[in-house]
């Protein structure tokens, strides 16, 4: 196991360093990456994407690129502008905006999307993310507000599926659903709930590609595939996802290097032409050295992770 420390180029979700554990086996690199907040029950599911990497490798794919939005943190606009703009210059054409930062207010959010719209122009498309962030009544409210830049979808607006459901009735935007599948005890539940038009999935949290795969065909919802902020080696099993779905019909979450002051592969997995190759880089020794950390916690974190999978990851 090789541990890695990586500076945010911004804070996100709370952080301002992204940490995780790099796994070798028979098929490659795993990466497991739960956040500081996950308990070994959750983690379990992470571990076990990273020895589907590492033991197994991924289906085969069924396009060569996938389609990527530009993340936007939730920055002051004009920063917000810059990033939109060097995104589009670049060829995506989709923005994602985090709205509901804790110690921001509503007209923090505003700015901040109607800056993504001014630097993509009418025919971009913006999609905002509250990570649940707002009760119902908020959410509406905001999401009506913000849907004067036409938005895309709408994602995890509020913590529960009840309220996601309610919110759903209330306004004319999509409603996706991201932290109610990741961390559901049954990540299908949304679909019964009647809560979400559009599926966030993300590999390690649902316990590998071919886990998330099965939660794609048995949900019956369009699916977004988006990463939990990883190295390129996390990044590919996303792009592995989203390469073997059978249809993708939206730009998927899995740009996010631009996020982090570094990786650990000398040929990242970042977008050209708004999209991602279909590939998995290699960890490279020098790229690691220079974010390599201790060990030992993260060791302790797979050894509580792995007694959830029954000692079989």
């Amino acid at each position: 196991m090789r541990v890695y420390s990586i500076p945010m180029r911004a804070r996100f979700r709370g952080i301002t360093r992204r940490e995780g554990a790099l796994i070798q086996g028979p098929a490659g690199w795993g990466e497991f990456s739960p956040f500081a907040e996950y308990g070994p029950a959750e983690c379990a599911r992470w571990l076990a994407a990273a020895r589907e990497a590492a033991d197994e490798g991924w289906p085969a794919p069924v396009r060569d690129r996938v389609p990527v939005n530009a993340t936007i943190p939730a920055v002051d606009a004009g920063r917000a502008h810059a990033m939109a703009s060097a995104a589009a210059e670049a060829g995506c054409r989709t923005a994602k905006v985090k709205v509901a930062e804790r110690g921001q207010d509503d007209a923090d959010d505003l700015e901040r999307v109607e800056a993504v719209r001014s630097a993509l122009g009418p025919d971009g498309r913006i999609r905002v993310d509250a990570n649940g962030g707002w009760d119902v009544d908020h959410a509406a409210r905001m999401i009506r507000s913000l849907d004067r830049w036409e938005l895309e979808y709408a994602e995890q607006p509020c913590a529960t599926l009840a309220e996601l459901a309610d919110v759903r009735r209330r306004v004319d935007v999509p409603i996706a659903a991201d932290e109610s599948i990741r961390r559901a005890e049954d990540p299908l539940k949304v679909q019964a709930a009647g809560a979400a038009d559009v599926a966030v999935l993300k590999v390690q949290p649902l316990g590998g590609v071919r886990a998330a795969l099965r939660v794609a065909e048995a949900c019956g919802l369009p699916v977004v595939v988006s990463s939990a902020v990883e190295t390129s080696v996390g990044l590919a099993a996303g792009v592995a996802l989203a390469a073997a779905l059978p249809e993708l019909p939206y730009a998927c979450g899995l740009g996010t290097l631009s996020l982090l002051e570094g990786d650990v592969v000398d040929d990242p997995l970042r977008p050209s032409g708004g999209a991602i190759a279909v590939r998995r880089p290699v960890v490279d020794e020098a790229a690691l050295a220079r974010f390599e950390a201790p060990a030992e916690g993260w060791r302790r974190r797979a050894e509580e992770a792995r007694a959830h999978l029954g000692g079989g990851a």
